[in-house]
């Protein structure tokens, strides 16, 4: 059956920003799916809430509350689901993020402070987490949350798409890399109805402009990147290494205009 192929039954998955949005949905997801999952967050109830959820579908969970903008702290996160659970098979380095600001109002400290959230978390994780994976499971794969705006020219995200288009490139080094034993992937995602949307989601005089430019005019949802990342996770996704899925609707431009004039 074509749909076992989408099963992970028995493995261990680490995601990062796991508490809500997309990090809750890939975790439920996964579980889903048949894995256990170490999930990772700054706010233990907001862990706690998606742990239940998990164990409602019965499999395990186990909950790390920490700050993850620090990447010796996300590097932990490998020994603790070898401890846990025995054994690693999947990350999902889904935490990051920058604030949008204009570039001339950007410093360079907020450039690095972008690319050590965005890019060194996750390179600090899959450091740590390789080794991990060869010798309790024999392999393993990588899924890297990075964004449509690492791709699309959109004003007030110079820090935030430089970091995630060097995550997108990372992507491909690390693949070629690590394989054949290891496969790395991504997910650009587009804009999709989670809590930092929230204002858009209330107001139709802002999302409907939005889903007017969006070629299936509609946001997304946090599934249909959980899909995206199942896919990559699960046997269904094993010939690929090194790419990128684009989840976003079919843009070719941002959808969403921040209001920075002309110099």
């Amino acid at each position: 059956m074509i749909l076992d192929r989408f099963r992970i039954d028995g493995q261990v998955a680490v995601i990062t920003g796991a508490g809500r949005g997309l990090g809750a949905a890939i975790a439920l997801a996964f579980a889903e799916a048949g894995a256990d999952v170490v999930i990772a967050s700054r706010t233990r109830t907001e862990l706690e809430a998606v742990a239940e959820r998990v164990r409602g579908v019965g499999r395990r969970a186990h909950v790390v509350a920490a700050d993850l903008a620090h990447p010796a702290a996300t590097a932990e996160l490998a020994g603790q689901a070898v401890e846990a659970f025995g054994r690693l098979d999947i990350v999902v380095n889904n935490v990051g993020g920058t604030m949008p600001n204009a570039l001339l109002n950007t410093s360079t400290q907020d450039l690095t402070d972008a690319f050590t959230f965005n890019v060194g978390t996750a390179h600090a994780l899959i450091t740590a987490a390789v080794p991990l994976m060869l010798e309790h499971s024999g392999g393993g794969n990588v899924i890297n949350i990075s964004s449509a705006v690492g791709r699309l020219a959109g004003r007030g995200f110079g820090a935030y798409g430089t970091a995630k288009a060097a995550l997108a490139h990372y992507t491909r080094l690390a693949a070629a890399d690590l394989c054949p034993r290891v496969r790395v992937n991504a997910i650009a995602p587009g804009a999709i109805l989670t809590s930092s949307l929230a204002v858009v989601a209330a107001n139709d005089e802002l999302r409907t402009p939005m889903e007017k430019v969006t070629p299936m005019r509609r946001l997304g949802d946090p599934e249909d990147i959980a899909a995206a990342a199942l896919y990559l996770a699960s046997p269904a996704g094993g010939y690929l290494t090194g790419k990128m899925l684009e989840v976003d609707g079919g843009l070719t431009f941002p959808n969403f205009e921040l209001p920075i004039p002309d110099l």
